[in-house]
């Protein structure tokens, strides 16, 4: 099974990102999870740039989510919503439907009390509009995120271990009930 990670933040030294680090590391050994790092290469989007054949980069992020069975997204909250580059690279998707019925976790971190409640509810709700497959219990807000990780960026938090895990096995139960499914 492959799980393809999304972070929404750019920052080399990202919470978000050293989430999704921690997913894959306690992902079992029969799930791959593999972070993608193009978000700051898709270009601009504009409906009159959709087209066929996609800019490169486009084509690569539409092919590596077609070839995975899930998909995980760790947002940021910037100015109380789901930061810009993660939105575009969403609007990339609309039109090629690479989300419709894909099991999809959605994870906010932030370091406040809200865990990044706005841009989760924000991520969401566009999740929904793609048609993805959002399992109850592979969503999750993460408040005082900072407070959870270590100086490398390492979970300490058991509890948020746990969450995460619970994230993981959500989504590897949707792909195995989509298997039986189709």
């Amino acid at each position: 099974m492959h799980i393809l990670a999304i972070s929404g933040s750019l920052r080399a030294a990202s919470t978000n990102t050293s989430i999704l680090r921690a997913v894959a590391e306690l992902a079992p050994p029969t799930v791959t999870v593999t972070l993608y790092n193009g978000l700051d290469n898709l270009p601009h989007f504009s409906p009159e740039r959709d087209i066929d054949p996609a800019p490169e980069a486009v084509a690569t992020l539409r092919n590596q989510l077609r070839e995975a069975d899930a998909v995980i997204i760790c947002t940021p909250e910037y100015i109380h919503g789901m930061p810009g580059v993660l939105k575009n690279m969403l609007d990339w998707i609309a039109s090629s439907g690479e989300f419709v019925y894909k099991p999809v976790g959605v994870i906010s971190a932030g370091p406040s009390d809200t865990g990044g409640s706005r841009a989760h509810i924000a991520l969401v709700h566009t999740m929904d509009v793609l048609t993805a497959n959002l399992p109850e219990k592979a969503s999750l807000s993460i408040p005082f995120v900072r407070t959870k990780l270590d100086v490398t960026g390492q979970v300490t938090d058991s509890i948020l271990t746990q969450e995460l895990r619970d994230v993981i096995d959500t989504l590897i139960e949707a792909v195995q009930n989509r298997s039986t499914i189709a």
